[in-house]
């Protein structure tokens, strides 16, 4: 699966899109109007080693519903990011198996190395 998951008004994903010049194998999956699945999620999570590594703590949601001050397990995270697109880190590049998530400097930079590579 070569696909990112990303979200259209959101302008770092926009740029980061644009930076990486992705190959036209890679599909641009929207959240927010093509929500990702559980399947899905299962795949990025055998990827990344664990739901809690692709899911955002930044989000508006994480503070409001008060999760901040809760102890999350692995079945909670699963379960947030399945019921809201926020939840999930963005963006999250899945490239000849290989994962990268969120929008660090670093992670960008490698994900546009193992592109560049992997072409």
């Amino acid at each position: 699966m070569n696909r990112i998951f990303y979200l259209k008004t959101c302008n770092t994903c926009t740029r980061i899109i644009n930076e990486l010049n992705l190959p036209s194998s890679v599909v641009l999956q929207e959240i927010k109007s093509n929500p990702i699945n559980e399947i899905q999620l299962d795949e990025l999570k055998s990827l990344s080693g664990s739901y809690e590594a692709l899911f955002s703590k930044r989000a508006q949601l994480y503070k409001s519903e008060g999760l901040k001050d809760k102890q999350l397990s692995e079945a909670d995270f699963k379960a947030y990011i399945l019921k809201h697109y926020t939840f999930l880190k963005r963006p999250v590049l899945v490239y000849n198996n290989h994962i990268f998530i969120g929008n660090s400097s670093k992670t960008v930079e490698a994900a546009k190395a193992f592109i560049h590579l992997h072409e």
